[in-house]
């Protein structure tokens, strides 16, 4: 039987899927009733792979009821995807060809499947994201604060010192949620034990990284999107750059980087030692971040917590 692949499109009121080589589609609702639906027509296909966009967490209840029925599901970068569309020569888009898209990408890709998240881990993601949200919200009236007309100051104050609670409020959810977790709180000290690595940092990568610690230096790297990509043609030589990867880590990795940068002895030698090299200070943060990450994922598979010794070597 040949193997299929199979793309969904994830809208408000419904769901397009396009199944490759067959190149048959269906639709069915957003709702409970259409995932059911989904689930039992996809799991007769026995896919090899289902793939669907990032699309701002509206695909999350999609992806659960479908790995509730173990069934190997992808979600990608939207972008990645836009981009192969343009490279074969698919430039119309609605839903229904948006699938059609989604599943030729599978089938030429072949992304990994991610995952399968516990509950806690999803609710742990829950909090972290919003706390993010709040902190985002707090420097934005923080720097509105410095520019605003006396008359609206004490309004931007009280928002402020409300938001600033919201952000207490969701430290000790999250602490709590810690705590009940014997195998978070572990994973949780391991990360921590690195200067630089903060809770927030730290529940990040366990939260939006469950790869950390399984895969080897590079996989890791190119999967966050810290592994410089050649940019050569010819006898032209170009700058390196980092590309795609998962944002929300490498954000987290950037603010631990430029900590660590100043009170980690490993990341500071290296911080330094590229700075006296004429390297731009970005450059060398984002050198900076590639060693942090390969640091850590080597304490996540070994179970070792942080070796200035051991991490100056690199492995």
């Amino acid at each position: 039987m040949t193997e299929c692949f199979i793309g969904i499109d994830v809208a408000k009121a419904h769901l397009d899927v396009a199944i490759r080589p067959l190149g048959t589609s269906f639709q069915v609702a957003n709702d409970e009733a259409g995932f059911s639906q989904l689930v039992s027509q996809v799991a007769s296909m026995s896919p090899r792979l289902v793939v669907m966009e990032a699309t701002a967490g509206y695909e999350r209840e999609v992806v659960a009821a479908l790995m509730t029925a173990a069934l190997p599901v992808a979600v990608v970068n939207p972008r990645q995807v836009r981009d192969f569309a343009k490279g074969a020569g698919k430039l119309a888009k609605t839903d229904a060809l948006d699938a059609a898209v989604l599943a030729h990408f599978a089938e030429a890709m072949k992304p990994e499947p991610r995952p399968r998240p516990t509950k806690e881990t999803e609710a742990i993601k829950d909090l972290v994201t919003r706390r993010r949200q709040v902190v985002d919200m707090l420097t934005a009236e923080k720097n509105r604060l410095h520019t605003a007309p006396k008359g609206v100051r004490p309004l931007i104050k009280k928002h402020i010192r409300w938001l600033e609670d919201q952000c207490e409020e969701l430290d000790g959810q999250l602490a709590e949620e810690i705590a009940q977790q014997a195998n978070w709180q572990e994973k949780d000290v391991l990360l921590r034990s690195v200067k630089g690595v903060g809770p927030v940092v730290s529940l990040t990568l366990l939260t939006s990284l469950p790869e950390l610690g399984t895969l080897d230096r590079k996989e890791i790297a190119a999967l966050v999107g810290v592994a410089p990509l050649n940019r050569d043609s010819g006898l032209f030589r170009g700058q390196r750059r980092i590309w795609g990867g998962r944002a929300e880590v490498r954000a987290m990795l950037y603010l631990a980087a430029l900590t660590a940068s100043r009170y980690n002895p490993v990341i500071k030698d290296l911080y330094d030692r590229l700075i006296a090299r004429g390297k731009l200070k970005k450059v060398a943060l984002v050198a900076c971040m590639h060693k942090l990450l390969v640091i850590l994922n080597a304490m996540m598979a070994h179970s070792q917590s942080w070796d200035p010794a051991r991490a100056g070597t690199g492995r």
